[in-house]
């Protein structure tokens, strides 16, 4: 297994931002203390893999030093537990930190893979064809 993050994972285009935050884009939303998810998925795009970013509001952590710590400890969490999560699936994910203190990374891992279920979770639901 590799576990490895490479470029192409992330998310930088600023369209695809864009696409993700703007109201009506259909974007899907999961909580899970200390991390928020924004997600959607995106087949406009040319990477066949999940591209995500972090972002740790100024406003929650106002040193950046705490900022870059909590960036971390997310990329971190997301690149150990991404496995929960389907590889195929052209998906555009944004992680919101939510809370106004540094936590621990035990709680930054248990709120990633939290919303890395749901996520799956709403992806397989797509996939089952209905009997009408």
């Amino acid at each position: 297994m590799n576990l490895r993050l490479y470029k192409k994972e992330k998310l930088c285009s600023a369209t695809a931002i864009d696409a993700l935050f703007a109201p009506g884009s259909g974007a899907l939303r999961a909580m899970a203390f200390p991390v928020r998810a924004v997600w959607r998925e995106n087949g406009s795009r040319h990477a066949d893999c999940p591209q995500f970013l972090i972002m740790v509001p100024k406003k929650r952590l106002r040193h950046a030093v705490d900022r870059v710590t909590m960036r971390r400890r997310i990329r971190e969490a997301y690149r150990l537990n991404r496995h929960l999560f389907p590889s195929d699936r052209r998906v555009d994910i944004a992680f919101i930190y939510v809370a106004s203190e540094l936590r621990p990374y035990s709680d930054v891992e248990r709120g990633v893979t939290r919303v890395l279920r749901q996520i799956s979770r709403s992806l397989t639901a797509d996939e089952t064809p209905r009997a009408d």
